[in-house]
């Protein structure tokens, strides 16, 4: 089957969380194959994982899906990265309403500079609509459990990084 449908997810994904992974999974009922992108920028980046050490968790977490799913990153402006991957649609999570409005400025920015390229907004599942990934590494950082948040992959890297 030629994959056709393509949507990038972008993201840091500083880390992965179960929340990013519902929605990735949840995406693929629609699309033939989501790129994960992380939003790269080396001189501004105060990341917790390298790009290498996120990749790399990603593709475990979805190594089951290698053929639908791929993990990746860009730098400069989402939609010609969009561009390049033949991706027609960016992929956004909206956990709550005080999401929607950088989110959807966002949409409209992009939009302008790429009109081919469209947004398509999604709520986060219920049960995770409360986690991200700042909250998550403050929680690990003061010694909290958040098992069940990550995937195991990721809460074992957590506690290697803060060493627990």
């Amino acid at each position: 089957m030629a994959q056709k449908n393509i949507a990038i997810y972008p993201g840091s994904f500083d880390p992965i969380t179960n929340g990013h992974v519902d929605l990735v999974k949840r995406t693929l009922r629609v699309f033939d194959k989501v790129v994960v992108a992380i939003a790269s920028n080396p001189g501004k980046d105060t990341s917790l994982f390298s790009v290498d050490e996120r990749l790399e968790m990603i593709r475990e977490v979805f190594k089951e899906l290698k053929d639908r799913v791929e993990a990746d990153c860009f730098q400069k402006l989402l939609v010609d990265y969009a561009e390049r991957k033949r991706a027609p649609v960016i992929i956004r999570g909206l956990r709550a309403v005080s999401d929607f409005e950088y989110e959807f400025q966002m949409a409209m920015m992009n939009h302008r500079l790429k009109p081919g390229v469209e947004t398509f907004f999604m709520m986060t599942g219920e049960s995770q609509f409360y986690i991200s990934s700042r909250l998550v590494k403050e929680v690990v950082s003061l010694g909290g459990d958040v098992a069940g948040l990550v995937p195991t992959n990721v809460l074992k890297n957590l506690k290697r990084k803060f060493k627990q």
